[in-house]
């Protein structure tokens, strides 16, 4: 099938950042076979329904034609249903085992596959780990203190927190305890001055 056949859906909910198209890009390359495994789904006039960007991916890859098994006809959905499963089709069900994906997986590959995960908390005293993968959906400071009286005056201006880190079942990390103050509550008061 002509890559020029299919449509964009001009109402799709669901955008896509440069990085996570690039991302995208690079698991297509890696792993083409994932196309056949989960097509690009068209209604009867070939408008796209899910994998816009899947779409968009290949046109910047340079396609023209893709497999036809590449693609599959919902041509018997309703417009109620079409609507439906647009956003179905995009919704994440369920929550990851950050425990059984740190034990069963390179924890740079899942990053590569386009997965971020929360490294295991590092075990070694004295030893901190900082990570170059952090979610674009969350902004981050980290301060790091390597003697408890320059701590405890941070602590003490910044009138921070201690909260204990949960993995994603909800059983509380064996050493997982962080400081945390919330950035916009720190601007205010430092505004209010």
């Amino acid at each position: 099938m002509k890559l020029s056949d299919l449509k964009l859906n001009p109402k799709n909910p669901r955008t896509i950042t440069k990085p996570q198209m690039d991302k995208l890009i690079k698991s297509i390359k890696d792993l083409p076979q994932m196309m056949r495994l989960r097509p690009i789904v068209v209604d009867k006039n070939n408008m796209i329904l899910g994998g816009n960007m899947r779409y968009r991916a290949l046109g910047e890859m340079g396609y023209d034609e893709i497999p036809d098994e590449w693609i599959v006809k919902a041509d018997d959905l309703t417009a109620k249903q079409k609507k439906e499963f647009i956003i179905k089709d995009n919704i994440g069900y369920g929550v990851w085992d950050e425990d059984i994906l740190i034990e069963e997986f390179d924890v740079q590959l899942l990053y590569d596959w386009g997965l971020p995960v929360k490294e295991k908390e590092n075990q070694e005293a004295g030893q901190v780990h900082f990570s170059e993968f952090l979610g674009e959906e969350n902004n981050y400071v980290v301060i790091y203190f390597n003697n408890e009286l320059d701590w405890l005056s941070a602590q003490t201006h910044f009138d921070l927190q201690t909260v204990k880190a949960k993995r994603s079942n909800g059983k509380e990390w064996s050493k997982g305890v962080g400081r945390v103050i919330n950035g916009g509550e720190y601007l205010k008061r430092m505004h209010d001055e």
